[in-house]
């Protein structure tokens, strides 16, 4: 009976790791052979070099850099924000808040990560965009700035939850020894603690950019739907997310150039997600040998 029920049980987690693969290999066949089709009309030197995007205008051009620009550009202030209120956040959490605290307070802390993200994009339109305005006169009702800050809020769990995680599980000898040696709290967080959960916490760092730059709601409802190649954070701009958002919903029709657009953005979202996550594999990789 016992190896009966552990029979099942193999089957069952090898049967899900299959469906994951199977979804995963039907992700990128969809978006490559939509995406070849739509290269087969538009060359990809103009795709990757054209600095306008305007697919639904009479005069058409197909250069993804200003979508490309608008979801870095969003996607780096939301990282600015998290990034330091995060680490800062789970370093007291792990080395300073007594245990009571962090057990209370944790919850308390993942539950931004629960709360839906059209919520965030209309308090970014209706409640940042508006205080930010008093203080940059020209700001524009939609612009990335205001995207950018909200998203960072929400991907604070991100970074905070698992680098928290990563320093909690680091041994308690590392901390005395630190201190042993005349090391303040303060020295032993940030040159022994923080070094020794490297590997965490650029598992986190990654989670978050992978999380900001696949973000839909917020830029959608609060950046505009206006793409150009610019690194102004005060101005109306585009994400890859977003303009996927417009056409699928749009009245644009099913296999013409034009919708095959939103196949040729995601492959390169894909793409660029891509490198990005195995070059931060790399960075993690190096710093685990580093440091056992």
């Amino acid at each position: 009976m016992r190896k009966t029920k552990e029979f099942i049980i193999e089957k069952s987690l090898f049967a899900s790791s299959l469906i994951t693969i199977a979804v995963t290999i039907g992700i990128v066949l969809v978006l490559s052979i939509e995406a070849v089709q739509f290269f087969s009309e538009v060359s990809i030197i103009d795709f990757i070099t054209d600095t306008q995007w305007t697919p639904l205008f009479t005069e058409k051009h197909f250069g993804i850099l200003p979508l490309l620009s608008g979801t870095l550009l969003t996607s780096f202030i939301a990282i600015a924000v998290a990034l330091p209120i995060g680490l800062s956040i789970s370093i007291y959490l792990s080395e300073y808040a007594p245990k009571s605290f962090r057990k209370s307070i944790k919850p308390l802390l993942e539950l931004l990560a629960s709360i839906p993200t059209v919520v965030y994009g209309f308090f970014a339109l209706v409640v940042v965009t508006p205080y930010l305005q008093q203080i940059i006169p020209n700001l524009s009702g939609f612009n990335s700035l205001s995207a950018g800050l909200v998203m960072g809020i929400m991907i604070i769990p991100y970074i905070s939850s698992i680098s928290e995680d990563a320093l909690h599980a680091v041994p308690q000898s590392l901390r005395e020894a630190s201190f042993g040696m005349g090391a303040t709290k303060l020295q032993t967080a940030f040159k022994v603690i923080v070094p020794a959960a490297s590997s965490g916490i650029i598992v986190s760092i990654i989670l978050a950019i992978s999380r900001a730059i696949g973000e839909t709601m917020i830029v959608a409802v609060a950046a505009g739907q206006q793409p150009r190649l610019t690194l102004d954070p005060t101005v109306p701009v585009e994400t890859i997310t977003a303009y996927i958002v417009q056409v699928s919903l749009g009245d644009v029709q099913h296999g013409s150039l034009e919708y095959r657009t939103i196949f040729a953005a995601g492959i390169t979202l894909f793409v660029f997600t891509f490198l990005l996550n195995t070059l931060s594999y790399r960075i993690r990789k190096k710093y685990r040998e580093k440091y056992e």
